[in-house]
């Protein structure tokens, strides 16, 4: 799905998230052992005549007439933007050669609308009590709030879990680095545990959206585990891969979990070293906590280009890019690494 299609979806699943007008519609018509068809309008149904029959309401939208209306055998067409509605009862005639693995004729007819008129179909199962999504070529079941706050516990579980393995292995990292102890491995075992927590954390996206203002308290607890971890993460590219920061992002988000678990393959994309070689950061992550512009940044890795060079560097030597502020900013160098030696969290 292309990224103007998916932020499509995305709004049209802020629509059926608990607590919104039309999601109250199709849990009532679950708990009332109905069926129904609900099809969101778009210039092709017209265009390609994909429904016939029924008759034309062109109504304000409201909760109870939605239900009324499906209490008919047809399908109901909606307004994109969900204000009105427009037909009931309606007959849907799409293409009967598009694939579709569904059974029944309301999932058939829905799936096979979504695909022709690139709209969003709703099939409600009276016999299954479910609730199926489609859009384009996508599919999806509706899960219930109870479903998904589960699996956001879970998620978020994994979630704390890894974050304090990634904080171990940063402080391990920061050691090292100043101490020029620092191996491919370490490298590795970082941005492995980074990457993971990325992947996760974009696979629980959806359900945020699915369970629209139920979940904002877990929301904030997301938000709060995953802070900085991929801003950590680039900066770590930065300093150690000789890729761009671009090229490196596409190879890791091409990765699957279980590429992920083996280290070499990472070592082997993203550094271009064996994992027991030793390498130096250039000094991005460590000068990024400096109160400096990143202009200056890239100055001073430019000249000194390792972390040991700058960490190294006298007054004379930081002058011409620094200008007055070389003794302050000395100062916060040795202080920050002192800080980091003592163990102290970064």
């Amino acid at each position: 799905m292309s990224e103007e299609k998916e932020k499509i979806f995305i709004d049209y699943l802020k629509k059926v998230s608990p607590g919104t007008p039309l999601r109250t519609v199709i849990d009532d018509i679950l708990r009332s052992g109905l069926g129904a068809l609900i099809i969101f309008h778009s210039p092709k149904l017209e265009e390609q005549k994909v429904y016939e029959g029924g008759f034309r309401v062109n109504c304000r939208f409201t909760s109870q007439k939605l239900f009324e209306l499906c209490k008919m055998d047809g399908a109901i067409i909606l307004s994109s933007d969900l204000k009105r509605i427009l037909y009931a009862n309606v007959l849907m005639t799409p293409d009967n050669t598009i694939h579709t693995n569904e059974t029944g004729t309301r999932h058939k007819a829905a799936e096979r609308t979504a695909k022709q008129a690139e709209t969003f179909a709703i099939a409600v199962s009276e016999r299954k009590k479910k609730t199926t999504l489609y859009f384009c070529q996508s599919k999806t079941f509706l899960k219930s709030s109870d479903e998904l706050l589960r699996d956001l516990y879970s998620t978020l579980q994994i979630l704390e879990k890894q974050r304090e393995i990634l904080n171990d292995l940063m402080n391990k990292l920061n050691v090292l680095e100043v101490s020029e102890l620092t191996s491919t491995n370490d490298v590795c075992r970082v941005i492995q545990r980074s990457e993971m927590m990325l992947k996760i954390a974009e696979t629980t996206k959806r359900n945020f959206i699915e369970l629209g203002n139920e979940g904002n308290i877990l929301n904030m607890r997301y938000r709060e585990l995953l802070k900085g971890v991929e801003k950590q993460e680039e900066e770590i590219i930065r300093d150690y891969s000789k890729i761009t920061l671009k090229r490196v992002k596409t190879l890791l988000s091409n990765i699957t979990f279980n590429g992920l678990l083996d280290i070499e393959t990472i070592s082997r994309l993203v550094l271009e070293k064996d994992l027991d070689e030793e390498i130096a950061p250039r000094g991005y992550r460590f000068l990024s906590h400096l109160p400096i512009s990143e202009k200056e940044v890239h100055q001073i890795v430019a000249k000194f280009e390792n972390l040991n060079k700058i960490l190294t560097a006298d007054s004379q030597d930081l002058e011409q890019i620094l200008k007055n502020r070389t003794s302050s900013i000395k100062e916060e160098l040795n202080s920050f690494r002192e800080q980091i030696l003592a163990g102290k969290i970064v």
